[in-house]
């Protein structure tokens, strides 16, 4: 069965064009070592809930922030165990001074596919 690795983290908006030469780095990186698919999406209508509740205030998104929201397909949880080892040991995936974005509001988690059509 699929996994899939979900990542939100507010973004810079003057850092949009970084993130996304990274995100393309990236998404190469975890396609060579077992990924199906990466998907890099910039959040252009993330409204308030009435409790006051949005992507934005989760991550603490400052008012220039923009949000991302990504996910990695992954064949299942053992190929992606083995392959994010991989990818965390990889050259081109060690943090740099020149982060487009604070790594500290990043959140991602690891998800089990419940319904895949």
């Amino acid at each position: 069965m699929a996994y899939v690795d979900v990542f939100v983290v507010p973004v810079p908006k003057e850092n949009r064009a970084a993130y996304k030469k990274l995100a393309e780095t990236a998404s190469a990186v975890f396609k060579e070592h077992g990924a199906l698919q990466v998907v890099e999406c910039w959040g252009d209508d993330l409204p308030e809930s009435e409790l006051g509740v949005s992507f934005k205030s989760v991550m603490r998104a400052k008012q220039p922030d923009g949000v991302v929201f990504s996910w990695v397909l992954w064949p299942s949880k053992e190929a992606r165990d083995e392959g994010n080892e991989r990818v965390m040991d990889d050259p081109r995936m060690q943090p740099s001074d020149d982060m487009p974005f604070d790594g500290e509001r990043l959140i991602y988690g690891g998800f089990q596919v419940l319904v895949e059509k």
